[in-house]
Order: C-alpha cells, then structure tokens, then sequence
C-alpha cells in the first residue's frame, strides 16, 4: 500500500486514525497490540506472503534476545545477526553474488527467482540496531509487543528513517492524546504528510518523464546526446531527492498523527559545501548506521590515517551494495568512498576551499555519481556519461524551466520539517494545507501512481 494512493489516504489512515482514537480515548492498554496489527496489516497489503517473514524475523531475534538476557552469552546475539544478514542475502544477494560465480569458467551456479520483501534492509537494520546495542549492555529488554512495534510501525517498516531503540522506544509508554501539545503535533503531522505527498506527486513524479526516457534510451544501447544525458541526470538527481525526502516526511507526518516523534532524515543536502557535509544531511540516519555499526568497528578515525581511509572506503562500499545487489551500486559507494577518503587528506593538510567551489564540486559530484546509482548497467552508465562529456552529439531540447521548482524548493527553502516546527498557528496555514492535499489528491487521480525509489532496497 502507497503512501500516495487513495486506498491509503482515503481508506487505510483514516480507519486506523480512528481505531486508534478510540483505543486511546477507552482501552489504552490495548493501543501498542492496535498498532502492531495495523502495520502488520500495513505490511502486507502489499503482498500478505511476505508477513510471515515479517513475523517470523521479530519472534526469532526477540527470543533470541530473551535467551541473551538470560544467559549473556555473546555468541547468541552474533549468530542472531548472522542470521538476519544471511536472510537478507538469500532474497536480496542470492543471484548477485550467483552472477559473480558464473564469471569463473567452469564454476556451476544456480539462480532463485524470489521476490524481494519490502522494507527487508530496513527491518534488518533495526534488528542489528537493537541487538548490537544489547549486547554492549546499552538496550534493556522488551516485551514481544512493543519490539514488534519498533520494527514493524507501518510509517517507516518500508524505507525508514532508520530508528534507534532509544529515540522511539519510551514513546510507546505515553498517552499521545493527552499530552498538552496533542493538537499542536496533530497538526504538525498533517501538514509534513502534505508536504511530503505534494514533494513527491508534485515535483518528484514528473521529473520521471524527463529522467526516464533518457536512462531507458542509455539501457538499449542508444546514443545519448549531451543535452539528453544533463537533462536525465539532473532530473534524477532531484527526482530521487524529492522522492525519499517527501517519503520521509509523510513518514514522519503519520507518526505524529499515531504520537510517535521519528529523527530527520534529511536537511538540504543539495545545499552541502563538501560531500562529508552531503552525508550529514543526506539520508542522516543511514549515515548514522553506518558511522556507529560499520565504520567505527571497521577502525573508524582512532587508529591511524590508513586504517581510516579503509574503514571510510569499505563502508561505502558496503552501503552502496547495500542499496542494491549490483556491481553499479558498489562502484556509486566505492566513488563516494574515495572521494570522502582524499576529503580527509584534504582537511588533515589544512588546504583550504572557498564555500561556493566546493558546494559547486560537491553538486556535481553528487549529481554525476546518480548516473551508476540510476542506470541499469555500466554500459548504460556509460552511454550517459559520454554525453556528459561531450563525446556525443550535442542535440537539443534541454528543458531547463522544468528543474526550476525543484531547484528552489530543493536549494533555498528550508527542509519540510524546519518550515512545519517554525510555523505559527494560523486557520489561512489550514487553508493551505487543505487545498495542497486537494490538489494532490487530484493529481493521484489523473497520472500513474509511481513508487517510491527507495522501496526497492
């Protein structure tokens, strides 16, 4: 089920606003179990053959965790994560990682055909989250219902903001509704789930026409004019800003609706002066992941210049495969890895960089990067950067009108989160509201209901 379908907007919320409600307002004890079954009912709207998965994933890392509490023996907490990553690998690695195999000559390999659950990084994630955190003697133990709530709650199972135990698990112990800013937050909510729909509906969905055919033409072995390759990069690159980032706050929006205050996950990123600054405002708690779970234990910054610039490569590395299960991904996180690596010895020189070249350098860094991340193959990417370059017909027809709104929305006003928390009360600030979902509301109707980027990782 789509954030931006009417099945959700107009069926799924308000039934569960309502349940919800009446939870609260008549049988609090029964609010954490309501909302365990709406995300899981969530869940598998989209395919009910992946909730057993889902289910199966909490009872086996909670029982687990159980065990640990009682035994403290550390090898259960590293078999739990094991587990949880070989899974991951079965559905989403599986044939990557077959494919690689079948370059050895003579080597047999076989492929599944598994669909891949939604949301699977994701809840893995937070399973390692937790249970690293466990085992480090930071997180203490919680019932099946609400560890079952922290990893399934429907705003963000799917594509996060990936969420420590410690930023969300107090919150399930509150009563939302009584609280002396309950309305305040309720409004807050509607207005970022808004926001989030207009950003991408509005802004995201269309810059699609003018990435998508141009990334298409790239993947059937077409020539990419110059004109052709800027324009699709650039529309991607804000197409899959306005895409995660409105996922984000809809994400956020709808917490606050059900009481749950979730972490930003985005603060201009467009506006960063070096690619360092980029992944601390880019996807923040993926960053925060894999700071604190990957690079930090990799070696982080503590043990020496060389071992820093390894951890800060295989880290990146590793995030970009773990954004998709292929040789395109790895290289787009190798390419960042690089560069923050000599960003380091940058800064460790003391060489110094003027604001604007280095917001310009980082743009286009970030923006030509997009091509791997986007394209199907490294002879697509190819196609596309050749004409990048230049080393294809220059062509014509650049629509540059059409990147304006996502320029001025993405460079110079404030993130959806900032504007919402500044705004002052106000009924013409309702009246906007209503009419920006009206409007989105319409667009639904009338063009294909696109995806979100980010659920197919």
């Amino acid at each position: 089920m789509l954030f931006n379908s009417f099945a959700f907007l107009l069926g799924f919320l308000p039934l569960a606003l309502a349940l919800h409600w009446l939870v609260e307002r008549f049988a609090p004890a029964w609010r954490l179990p309501l909302l365990a079954v709406l995300s899981f009912a969530f869940y598998g709207w989209w395919d009910w053959r992946f909730v057993p998965l889902l289910g199966f994933s909490i009872l086996l890392n909670w029982l687990i965790a159980e065990a640990f509490q009682k035994t403290r023996a550390g090898g259960l907490i590293t078999l739990a994560i094991a587990i949880n990553l070989a899974i991951l690998a079965l559905f989403k690695y599986f044939n990557f990682f077959a494919d690689l195999a079948a370059m050895i000559p003579g080597l047999p390999t076989t492929r599944l055909d598994l669909a891949l659950p939604l949301g699977i990084s994701f809840f893995t994630f937070h399973h390692v989250m937790y249970l690293t955190d466990l085992r480090r003697g930071e997180a203490p133990r919680y019932d099946l219902v609400r560890y079952a709530l922290y990893i399934a709650f429907f705003p963000q199972v799917l594509a996060g903001p990936l969420v420590r135990w410690r930023e969300i698990m107090h919150q399930f112990d509150e009563r939302p509704y009584l609280r002396s800013d309950a309305a305040e937050r309720i409004a807050r909510g509607i207005m970022l789930l808004t926001i989030g729909l207009a950003k991408k509906v509005l802004i995201g969905d269309p810059l699609s026409d003018y990435a998508n055919p141009v990334f298409a033409a790239a993947a059937a072995g077409e020539v990419v004019s110059m004109a052709q390759a800027w324009q699709g990069t650039l529309a991607f690159t804000f197409q899959i800003y306005f895409d995660f980032s409105g996922y984000t706050d809809m994400a956020l929006g709808l917490a606050l609706l059900f009481g749950i205050v979730l972490p930003q996950n985005f603060d201009v990123p467009y506006r960063a002066t070096s690619l360092q600054d980029f992944w601390r405002r880019w996807h923040m708690t993926l960053s925060r992941f894999l700071r604190d779970y990957l690079y930090i234990p990799l070696g982080g910054s503590r043990h020496g210049l060389p071992l820093q610039l390894w951890a800060l490569f295989a880290t990146m590395a590793l995030g970009g495969l773990w954004h998709g299960a292929g040789l395109n991904f790895v290289a787009w996180g190798m390419a960042h890895g690089v560069v923050l690596a000599i960003g380091v010895l940058w800064r460790r020189a003391g060489l110094p960089i003027p604001k604007l070249l280095g917001w310009a350098l980082t743009f286009l860094f970030v923006a030509v990067c997009w091509v791997l991340f986007r394209a199907t193959s490294f002879d697509a990417a190819l196609a596309i950067y050749k004409g990048l370059l230049g080393l294809s017909p220059i062509g014509s027809g650049f629509k540059w009108r059409a990147f304006l709104p996502a320029i001025a929305v993405a460079m110079i006003g404030p993130t959806a989160w900032a504007a919402v928390h500044k705004a002052t009360p106000a009924r013409w600030l309702a009246v906007l509201t209503a009419i920006l979902f009206v409007l989105v509301l319409f667009k639904i109707g009338d063009d294909a209901n696109y995806e979100f980027i980010y659920f197919q990782f």
